[in-house]
C-alpha cells in the first residue's frame, strides 16, 4: 500500500510558456561549451516555481512524513508515540524560527521573494494552510494512539474518568506537589497581563468572589518543573495518566476558595525565538546571554486554544498579548504534542523497539582498545549508533592521558551537558597539555548549555575559541598531535554529526579516523582559521566552506556532466539532510540532462523538483524517516566508471547542500581514499540508503512524497546495519546494486534496483 503526505500540488509536466526540451544525449565525443552553455541558458530562463520547491513547504512535509510514521504500524505502539512527539517539536521550532521570519518579513514591507519565486505574504498564506493540515493530522494521530494505548492497558484520563479512590490520592499530590508551585495571577486594572514566557501553558479563568459578587479574571501558569503528565498508582490493571492542567482543574476550590469559577479555558503560546547577534560585539557570551533572554520575551507568533475555552475568555488573553486572529487557533486535543513523549515509559518493553546494544569497534579491539595504535596501522569508519560512539570519547580519553600527546584541538558545536568529551579535554589540559576548545554558542536552543561548558573549560585550563560573529562553525573535527620517533604525528578524527552521546544513539551518522599527514596538515590550517582567523593558502585535501567546499562540489557535478558527454558511464549519488542551494540543483538539471545518472537520499529539505522530463529526467530523490535519524552526509562521484566503483570519488562531510552551509559556516568536506573505509562507505552505506524500501518516501515531480511498496523484496538500511558485520570490522557488505535511470514515461517511480557486477 503506498500513500502521500497530507500537503498536495498540481502535476508538473513542462515549464509554463516554454517548450519541454529533451535532455542532451550522451556522445562519443568531449563536451563541447556551446552545448553546456545552452543548457545552463535553459535552466536559467525557467520560471522558479518550476525549478524549485518552496523552502519552508518543505519542511512541513518533512514534519508531515514523520508524523505520518505515527500511523505506521511496523513501529511498536510507544515508538509511534515518539514520533508524534518528535513531530511536535519540528512544528515548534519552525514556528519559533521559519515562520516567525517570515512574518516579520511581511510586515515589514519586504518584497524580496523565495527561491520558488513568492513574497513573504504569499509564503504565509500557503505556509498558514500547510500547518492546519499538519495539526489536524497530529490531533487526528493523537486521538487514534490514545485510542490504542488504552487497549494495551496506558489510559490519559479525564477529570470524569479518575476513581473515587484515585481523587483521594489526586488531592493529596495536587497539595503536596502542585499547590507550593502555583502562582494564580490576578488581571485588573491594578494587575496588569503578566508575562508568560515561550512554550508556556496557563489556565485563563473567570470567577465571581462570593464576599461582593464581582466578576473577575485570573491566569494559573502551568509551572514547567513538574511532569506535564502525572502518573496515578498502579490499580494492578493498567496504567493510567491525569495531565497536570486537569490535576490543577480539579483543585481550583484550593486555589480560590472564596470565589466561583464561571469559567475556564487553557492556552499556550510560542514566541518569536530567532536569535541575531550584533557585529560589532566584544563579548560574545554577553551578547547571546542578553539574546537568550529576549528570545523568552519575544513576541507571540502562535497562540492555540483548547476548544472548550469560552469565547470572551479567548478575547481576553488574544487582545491582551496583542496577537492577530491569523495567528490564534482553536483544537480539539492536546495543545503541547512535543509533551506526550512522557508518556514513553520503561516498564512496557513489548511497546518499545527491543533494545539494541551497538558493537565497539573491531578494529580498535583488534589492537586492545589503543585507538591511536589502530589508527596509526589504518584509517578506519565507524558507523553510528550501531557501532559504539564511546570509541570517539576513547580516543580524547587516551590523548589526554597520554603522556606523548602534546596537542588537542576539537569543534565542539552540540556535545551534551555529561558528555565525557568535556571531562576528556578537562583532565587533558589539567595534566599540562596545550587543549583548544572552538565552542559554537550558536547552536540554535542549545546556546545556554555551550556558554556554561566553555566557563568549565576555562576553569579547567583549556583555551576556549567562540569562533565567529558571522558564521557558525559546524564542521566536527578533533585533532591530536602526539610526539613519536623523534617527530610529531596527526590524528584526526572527522565526524558527520556532533560530540553528543545522547544523539550519537539514534542519529546515524560517520566517524573517520586517519593519520594520513596531508589531511593533518590541513586539519592544522583549519584550526588556524578558527582560532587566528588565518585563512588558509591552500588545501592539499580538505575543502571548508566559507571558501572552496562549494566550488569543489559544483567543480565534481562538472566532471560528471564531461563523463556523460563523452559517453562515459557517470553518475551522483549523495546522502543529505538538506537539498536548497539553487545553483547546486541547476547543476544537478544540467548533469540529468546531459545523461548522469543522479540519486539523491535526502531525509529532509528537497527543493530540487525531480523526474520533469526536460531538467530532471534522471534524478530521484528519497527521503529515509525510520527508527534511527539518518545524519550523515555522503556525496559520490562516478569519475566516469559509474557507482558503486572502486575509482569512485568518495566524500563525507558535515555541511547540507544549502547557502547557509556554503557560505556561513563552517564546514568540511572530506576525501575517503582509502579502499577499505571507501568499499564500506560506498557499498555499504550508501547501497544500503539506495536499497530501502521500507522507511523510504519517493519525491514526485508534483511535490507529493510517496511511501516507496517493499513489494517481495523488504529491505530495511536500518535492520541491516544493527544486524550485519560492522563498517570497522571486515565484513563484504550488501551485495551492490545501482538503481535504473527514472523514466517518466513508464511511470517507474518505485525505486526498483538491478544486479550490478563489481
Amino acid at each position: 500500500m503506498t500513500r502521500k503526505t497530507t500537503a498536495q500540488a498540481r502535476p508538473v509536466t513542462q515549464p509554463p510558456g516554454a517548450a519541454a526540451r529533451a535532455p542532451a544525449e550522451a556522445s562519443d565525443h568531449p563536451a563541447e561549451p556551446q552545448r553546456e552553455e545552452e543548457a545552463r541558458r535553459y535552466i536559467a530562463s525557467l520560471p522558479p516555481q518550476y525549478k524549485y520547491f518552496n523552502r519552508e513547504l518543505s519542511w512541513l512535509k518533512f514534519t508531515g512524513r514523520i508524523l505520518e510514521e505515527a500511523q505506521n504500524r511496523r513501529h511498536p505502539l510507544l515508538e509511534r508515540l515518539r514520533f508524534l512527539a518528535i513531530s511536535g517539536h519540528n512544528l515548534d521550532e519552525f514556528t519559533m524560527v521559519r515562520l516567525a521570519g517570515l512574518r516579520n518579513l511581511a510586515e515589514s514591507g519586504v518584497k524580496v521573494t523565495s527561491e520558488d519565486g513568492l513574497t513573504p505574504a504569499e509564503q504565509l498564506v500557503k505556509v498558514a494552510r500547510a500547518m492546519a493540515e499538519v495539526i489536524a493530522l497530529q490531533q487526528k494521530v493523537w486521538g487514534e494512539l490514545v485510542a490504542e494505548m488504552a487497549q494495551n492497558g496506558i489510559r490519559v484520563l479525564d477529570a470524569e474518568e479518575v476513581t473515587r479512590e484515585e481523587a483521594l490520592w489526586c488531592r493529596r499530590y495536587f497539595l503536596d506537589n502542585v499547590f507550593p508551585v502555583l502562582t494564580p495571577l490576578a488581571i485588573d486594572p491594578a494587575h496588569p497581563f503578566p508575562f508568560l514566557p515561550n512554550r508556556s501553558f496557563a489556565l485563563v479563568l473567570s470567577l465571581q468572589r462570593a464576599s461582593d459578587g464581582r466578576d473577575i479574571h485570573a491566569l494559573i501558569p502551568v509551572p514547567e518543573q513538574i511532569a506535564r503528565f502525572i502518573r496515578l498508582p498502579d490499580n494492578g490493571r493498567e496504567i493510567r495518566f491525569l495531565p497536570l492542567e486537569i490535576l490543577i482543574q480539579m483543585f481550583l476550590d484550593e486555589i480560590f476558595p472564596s470565589s466561583t469559577v464561571t469559567g475556564c479555558g487553557l492556552f499556550r503560546i510560542v514566541r518569536d525565538s530567532d536569535i541575531e547577534i550584533e557585529e560589532e560585539a566584544e563579548d560574545l557570551i554577553r551578547v547571546f546571554e542578553i539574546a537568550l533572554k529576549r528570545r523568552r520575551r519575544g513576541r507571540v507568533i502562535r497562540l492555540k486554544f483548547a476548544r472548550s475555552t469560552p469565547l470572551p475568555l479567548a478575547r481576553l488573553v488574544t487582545e491582551q498579548l496583542g496577537v492577530p486572529e491569523d495567528s490564534v487557533l482553536f483544537v480539539d486535543g492536546i495543545l503541547d504534542v512535543g509533551e506526550t513523549e512522557q508518556l514513553i515509559i520503561d516498564d512496557r518493553p513489548d511497546l518499545r523497539y527491543p533494545t539494541y546494544q551497538p558493537r565497539y569497534p573491531e578494529r580498535v579491539r583488534d589492537y586492545g582498545g589503543d585507538v591511536l595504535k589502530a589508527i596509526r596501522a589504518k584509517d578506519f569508519v565507524v558507523h553510528h549508533p550501531y557501532e559504539s560512539f564511546e570509541v570517539v570519547h576513547h580516543f580524547v580519553r587516551q590523548a589526554a592521558r597520554d603522556p606523548q600527546v602534546v596537542a588537542i584541538k576539537q569543534t565542539l558545536y552540540r556535545a551534551g551537558s555529561q558528555s565525557q568529551i568535556i571531562q576528556a579535554l578537562k583532565e587533558a589540559a589539567e595534566a599540562g597539555k596545550s587543549v583548544t576548545a572552538v565552542v559554537e554558542l550558536k547552536a540554535r536552543f542549545d546556546e545556554a548549555q555551550n556558554i556554561e561548558l566553555a566557563r568549565e573549560l576555562e576553569r579547567a585550563g583549556v583555551q576556549v575559541v567562540f569562533g565567529f560573529l558571522d558564521m557558525k562553525v559546524h564542521a566536527k573535527v578533533a585533532m591530536v598531535v602526539r610526539r613519536e620517533g623523534g617527530r610529531l604525528q596527526t590524528y584526526v578524527h572527522f565526524g558527520t554529526g556532533n560530540y553528543h552521546p545522547v544523539t550519537a544513539r539514534t542519529y546515524a551518522d560517520l566517524s573517520f579516523f586517519t593519520a594520513d599527514p596531508v589531511l593533518g596538515r590541513d586539519t592544522a590550517k583549519l584550526f588556524n582559521f578558527l582560532t587566528g582567523y588565518a585563512r588558509p593558502r591552500a588545501m592539499e585535501k580538505l575543502a571548508i566552506s566559507p571558501f572552496e567546499l562549494k566550488d569543489r562540489v559544483l567543480r565534481l557535478i562538472d566532471e560528471e556532466i564531461a563523463h556523460a558527454r563523452a559517453g562515459r558511464p557517470a553518475a551522483i549519488w549523495a546522502k543529505l539532510n538538506a537539498l536548497i542551494d539553487p545553483e547546486v540543483i541547476d547543476r544537478l538539471y544540467e548533469a540529468s540532462m546531459a545523461g548522469v545518472q543522479i540519486d539523491l537520499v535526502v531525509r529532509g529539505l528537497c527543493c530540487l523538483r525531480p523526474g520533469l522530463p526536460d531538467i530532471s529526467r534522471n534524478i530521484r530523490v528519497k527521503s529515509i524517516v525510520g527508527r534511527f535519524l539518518e545524519h550523515a552526509r555522503v556525496i559520490c562521484f562516478g569519475a566516469g566508471h559509474g557507482l558503486p566503483h572502486e575509482k569512485a570519488k568518495v566524500f563525507i562531510s558535515s555541511a547540507d547542500w544549502m547557502q547557509r552551509n556554503f557560505h556561513r559556516r563552517v564546514e568540511h568536506f572530506v576525501p575517503i581514499e582509502n579502499p577499505t573505509v571507501h568499499e564500506q562507505i560506498l557499498r555499504q552505506v550508501m547501497v544500503a540508503n539506495l536499497k530501502d524500501n521500507l522507511q523510504s518516501w519517493r519525491l514526485e515531480p508534483d511535490g507529493t512524497y510517496r511511501r516507496l511498496d517493499p513489494g517481495d523484496e523488504p529491505f530495511s538500511a536500518h535492520e541491516y546495519f544493527m544486524h550485519n558485520p560492522s563498517l570497522s570490522g571486515r565484513g563484504s557488505g550488501l551485495k551492490t546494486h545501482r538503481p535504473q535511470p527514472l523514466d517518466i514515461s513508464r511511470g517507474e517511480t518505485d525505486g526498483t534496483t538491478r544486479d550490478m557486477a563489481d
